[in-house]
């Protein structure tokens, strides 16, 4: 089981020599992937609930610093080699598809084919109200946009019309190095999100999931898939966990899960935040017998 790492990107993280100091650092020590998150907005008092707490609250403060989350990869790609990197995820139905074709196929070309797209339909009515597009039928939004993007990176000239989106021969270059074959995980923990995962993605990613309910929800994911005539193997399986320690990797390997995902806050100063990098290695990568 492969080990990930999503701490770029939100406050200190966010800061130019912070993500060199931990992107760095998480390639030398073993870390397989480098996952950024989004949100283009956050409010002071929103009413909508962040489904990833309990109490329904993002910690992240609505005044925090929190770059968007390709081009912040696309820093770490340049200043690595080796390491894979991935939104955690990007708000699909929050942008212009064909837009989103071109960047990630752009970040693919310049990290030599290390990009994943993780996508999202996102939470906050807020967020979606700000940018003008509607939050009700965001899922069917997303799932389109998918379709209209592999569209593009396998066809020159390509078209697509649905209800959301339209284009006829157009050209939109370059292509991902995989070309259609681009990665892409959905993610959310819903029964609706492991249904996209299952139906449409080549992975799932459940954020801050309590480590006893993991097998419950890869179960989920395992029925989906057979629903939809696929292979479960094909499918990589990325959990970042709510609680749990090095002791449940054993149990969560063999529940089906091919990478877990480390989230934190790297401290402020370089130096620091590479020595953060290292013991958090220490205790997820390398575990103490």
């Amino acid at each position: 089981m492969r080990v990930g790492l999503h701490a770029l990107g939100i406050g200190d993280g966010a800061r130019p020599e912070v993500i060199r100091a931990v992107a760095r650092a998480a390639e030398t020590h073993g870390f397989a992937r480098l996952w950024c998150g989004e949100h283009v907005v956050l409010v002071d008092a929103p009413a909508s609930r962040y489904p990833y707490s309990a109490d329904g609250r993002i910690a992240v403060p609505a005044d925090a610093d929190w770059l968007d989350p390709l081009l912040a990869l696309t820093f770490a790609a340049a200043v690595t080699s080796r390491i894979e990197l991935a939104t955690g995820v990007l708000l699909l139905p929050e942008h212009n598809p064909v837009l989103v074709a071109k960047q990630a196929a752009t970040l693919d070309v310049l990290s030599a084919g290390r990009f994943s797209l993780g996508v999202g339909v996102g939470w906050s009515a807020e967020e979606f109200a700000a940018l003008g597009v509607p939050f009700a039928g965001r899922g069917r939004r997303a799932e389109e946009y998918l379709a209209a993007m592999r569209a593009l990176w396998a066809e020159d000239p390509a078209s697509y019309a649905g209800e959301f989106i339209r284009f006829d021969a157009i050209r939109v270059n370059p292509k991902p190095l995989r070309g259609a074959g681009l990665p892409v995980v959905a993610g959310g923990n819903s029964d609706a999100a492991l249904r996209r995962a299952a139906m449409l993605a080549d992975g799932w990613y459940g954020f801050n999931v309590p480590v006893a309910d993991v097998p419950a929800r890869i179960a989920v994911l395992a029925d989906e898939c057979a629903r939809h005539g696929r292979a479960f193997d094909e499918l990589t399986v990325a959990v970042a966990l709510s609680d749990g320690t090095p002791e449940h990797l054993p149990a969560l390997d063999a529940a089906g899960v091919t990478e877990l995902v480390v989230v934190g806050a790297p401290p402020p100063a370089p130096d620091a935040a590479a020595t953060w990098v290292a013991e958090l290695a220490r205790t997820w990568i390398r575990p103490a017998p």
